[in-house]
């Protein structure tokens, strides 16, 4: 007998979990070349001592992945990976509480960029810095999408 599907169900852009971890990759590796992007656009050409502000971004970027983003990216990339569901939601690589963290951090660069409140030779280091985790993080949901067996072995709850 066929299983009666809901109108919702035959709607929900559902793909495969190994190809939920490329979107996610996705959307961290855009998030985080555009804010490396935008920061690197926004610096003055007569910025006094550049390459020292460079190298503290460098620095908190990665000092932010390794405390913060790595810790992250691997739930996320454990929640996909144990989803019940074997097609789950395309837009599912984030939870809903990561969704409104996202909105918030993006309103909040752009309110901080539009109203110069934070001048821009400032704001930009700071893009920087947020850039590299994010990209940073990327590579992780790229590993376990590409080693999706061996991710499975690994990051299954038991």
């Amino acid at each position: 007998m066929m299983k009666s599907r809901s109108i919702f169900q035959l709607l929900k852009p559902g793909i495969p979990k190994r190809y939920l971890l490329f979107v996610a990759a996705l959307v961290w590796t855009f998030a985080g070349s555009m804010l490396l992007i935008r920061g690197e656009l926004m610096i003055p050409n007569d910025e006094q001592l550049v390459w020292l502000k460079l190298l503290g971004s460098l620095v908190g970027g990665i000092c932010f992945f390794v405390f913060l983003f790595s810790k992250i990216s691997l739930k996320h990339s454990r929640r996909i990976i144990n989803m019940e569901e074997q097609r789950p939601c395309l837009f599912s690589f984030f939870n809903f509480k990561s969704y409104l963290m996202m909105t918030l951090m993006i309103s909040m660069g752009i309110l901080l960029r539009k109203t110069g409140i934070v001048p821009l030779s400032y704001l930009s280091f700071f893009y920087i810095l947020m850039g590299i985790p994010l990209l940073m993080s990327s590579f992780r949901f790229y590993y376990y999408g590409f080693r999706y067996s061996k991710a499975t072995e690994n990051l299954t709850e038991k």
